[in-house]
């Protein structure tokens, strides 16, 4: 099979879909791959480096369409590119198809086998790619939360873990979901006194196992809530649940009662946001004073570190893309439910039952998708 690599073209996006250590894992495979020219220059990885794990240059986008069996894309394809995808090509990204009418049924007039990244699930209902992204989200929203609490960021001056004699700054996380965690264990890594916050005792209960002892989890009362907020020096949006949007948790009043200094970082922006004075922050402006507060809310925080989110997309992508090119996306799909779970169109027609409700489509399983082509 041909695996192609094209360069992102959605605005600030630095990532790319594949690393030349996955295209190494390819080509030793017997697959050929071919790079768009300056595809991986975001993310650290230069032309050389491709060359060098055996793939093959082009110059033009549309090459790469052309010539692939296999396309790989970190965003959904964007308008420019619609009219190159082809009938029964492979295409794999993160497609968030239920939002994205218009992309829906360009992809259905394409006839191209669209598999969604984010929605490869295991037997249990966990989402292991889309689990590592929330991991790098909640890491660096951290790691984003800490530089504005800088002076020179109009934050507090004051550093995450103390200091000998000096209290801990107070982080607050609400959500205990793969961001929650992700973000709870780096502040805690670096000695924050963190919470927890979830409305799931069984989950409250698991953090409270699995965390360090400067965490705390708690289902808080309405009060309690408005003080942790109150006292908090950073607060990190992760309540991110599956439907058209996370809860609104911290009001516009809430934020106006904050402490001079206080950070809010909300990490489920791409979701509608926790807070009531959320918008989405762009890459040239992604943080923003609201009600006397910063925000830092951009809405594809994955994307503020390319050179880790990159490393961490490939390595958590490249076993099913192997499968998917050794075997064929039928055979691949037929012996792989987790592959199977994220087809949604397939040769124009909506393999997806999620999909098809959306948008109140025709749904057709995609056994029958497989033995009438």
């Amino acid at each position: 099979m041909i695996v192609g690599i094209p360069k992102e073209i959605k605005e600030f996006e630095k990532r790319v879909s594949f690393t030349p250590g996955a295209v190494s894992a390819m080509v030793g495979n017997g697959h050929g791959v071919i790079v768009e020219r300056g595809a991986g220059e975001g993310s650290g990885f230069g032309d050389t480096l491709y060359i060098e794990a055996g793939a093959v240059m082009v110059e033009k986008k549309f090459q790469i369409y052309e010539q692939s069996d296999m396309v790989l894309h970190v965003k959904e394809p964007r308008p420019s590119e619609y009219d190159h995808i082809r009938e029964g090509q492979i295409l794999f990204s993160n497609l968030a198809l239920e939002a994205n009418i218009g992309l829906t049924k360009a992809l259905m007039g394409s006839g191209a086998i669209c598999i969604a990244w984010e929605k490869i699930e295991m037997e249990d209902g966990t989402l292991p790619v889309e689990a590592a992204m929330d991991e790098v989200k909640g890491c660096a929203a951290i790691q984003a939360g800490s530089g504005y609490l800088a002076t020179s960021r109009d934050g507090g001056g004051i550093l995450l873990g103390g200091l000998a004699g000096v209290e801990a700054a107070t982080v607050v996380i609400l959500g205990g979901g793969g961001v929650g965690m992700a973000a709870g264990k780096t502040a805690c890594a670096l000695g924050a006194k963190v919470y927890i916050l979830d409305s799931d005792v069984c989950r409250l209960r698991y953090i409270r196992d699995v965390m360090p002892p400067n965490c705390t989890s708690l289902m808080p009362t309405p009060a309690e809530l408005r003080q942790l907020v109150a006292d908090a020096d950073l607060i990190v949006g992760a309540s991110i649940v599956m439907g058209p949007r996370s809860p609104v948790l911290v009001t516009k009043e809430m934020v106006k009662a904050m402490k001079k200094g206080a950070v809010i970082v909300d990490a489920a922006i791409d979701h509608g946001g926790c807070f009531e004075t959320s918008r989405c922050g762009t890459f040239k402006v992604p943080a923003y004073v609201a009600e006397g507060i910063m925000h830092f809310s951009p809405c594809d925080l994955p994307g503020m570190v390319p050179a880790t989110a990159t490393r961490v997309l490939s390595c958590t992508t490249l076993p099913y893309l192997l499968e998917i090119a050794d075997k064929g996306w039928k055979r691949a799909s037929m012996e792989n439910p987790h592959i199977k779970k994220a087809i949604g169109l397939a040769h124009g027609r909506v393999a997806s039952a999620a999909l098809s409700r959306a948008f109140d489509m025709e749904f057709t399983d995609i056994d029958e998708i497989i033995q009438a082509s």
